[in-house]
């Protein structure tokens, strides 16, 4: 249990929402959730980063058969060049599997890739409850699979590829890292912020945080009541990484980073994902912001903390990449 206190910061915004009376996600129907998202985005992100060159692309979802295909959208760090490929980061934004897109995360991705640097495919993965649980895992796979396919025509380095994603896209960055190893496709590194594992809401974590903290219970009940078919797909390891009866082992998965927030009520949760990673013999490095929300990472035109966060990140992207000789920043903030 954290014994921080909440960023002042972080405390002046969550004051600014309530005294705006902005309608909760929960309280909209999908489809003006999203839109409220899209909107609200950028308000407290950073700056966009110019880059090189951005392409918009579409990946084929065939081998599935759950549709034509997803938008991605692709950012290079640098001008690509065919004799010098770029390692990439595969990228699934958070939004609860319901929200969200590859705009809400366009930022963030241009930073990384500006700040690493390095490629980055952001994937605009299918949403619930139009496409529920397990559309999004099925088009994380697909993307990965293309980018092994595909990515060299791209001028990619695909042989330094890494998974991440914030909340709902840390979810998907672990399991896709999970079929990876059983497919024998090696990656450089999961990039895990704030990830949900678990698949149900009981941690110490969920039951303190209930309320007050930009993530209440009701809102994660609303995000997995759209995306779940039933109760059972919480026993699912495509789910819940975790404690899933069926999670497969960890052993042998890429090398990972993962990212905590103290007054997230999935601290807990990321937290043991790390411990069970070390558990099997996977090099997972912890790191926890004690005084921070879910969600902030995406905050860092406001909060000065997200920046430190960034450049942490970045930093073991490079470390994973080979680009630079200094370690990642590591431990307990």
């Amino acid at each position: 249990m954290s014994t921080s206190a909440l960023d002042a910061q972080v405390a002046a915004l969550r004051a600014q929402a309530a005294k705006r009376r902005t309608p909760h996600y929960r309280d909209l129907p999908p489809a003006e959730a999203r839109k409220l998202y899209e909107k609200q985005a950028p308000i407290v992100d950073i700056k966009p980063v110019a880059l090189p060159r951005i392409d918009e692309l579409h990946l084929p979802l065939a081998s599935f058969g759950g549709g034509a295909s997803v938008a991605a959208r692709l950012y290079y760090g640098a001008e690509p060049n065919p004799w010098l490929p770029q390692p990439v980061l595969l990228f699934f934004h958070g939004g609860g599997f319901t929200i969200g897109s590859i705009n809400t995360h366009d930022r963030i991705c241009r930073w990384l890739a500006a700040n690493v640097p390095c490629a980055v495919l952001s994937v605009d993965y299918r949403l619930a409850p139009e496409h529920k649980f397990p559309s999004a895992v099925h088009d994380a796979w697909a993307a990965l699979r293309w980018l092994e396919v595909h990515g060299a025509g791209h001028a990619l380095d695909t042989g330094r590829i890494a998974v991440g994603g914030d909340s709902a896209g840390g979810t998907l960055a672990a399991v896709t890292a999970i079929h990876a190893r059983d497919h024998n496709l090696p990656l450089a590194l999961q990039l895990l912020i704030y990830p949900g594992t678990a698949g149900h809401q009981n941690t110490p974590s969920h039951k303190r945080l209930t309320h007050g903290y930009l993530l209440d219970r009701e809102d994660i009940d609303w995000f997995f009541g759209h995306y779940l078919r039933s109760p059972t797909d919480r026993n699912d390891w495509r789910f819940a990484p975790l404690d899933a009866p069926n999670a497969p082992p960890l052993a042998g998965v890429a090398p990972a980073w993962v990212l905590t927030a103290g007054f997230d009520p999935l601290c807990d949760e990321g937290r043991r994902y790390a411990e069970k990673l070390q558990a099997q013999g996977v090099s997972a490095y912890w790191v926890d912001f004690p005084d921070m929300v879910h969600g902030f990472f995406n905050m860092g035109g406001w909060v000065d903390r997200a920046r430190v966060a960034h450049e942490q990140a970045a930093a073991a992207l490079r470390e994973a990449f080979g680009l630079a000789d200094a370690p990642a920043l590591i431990g307990s903030m």
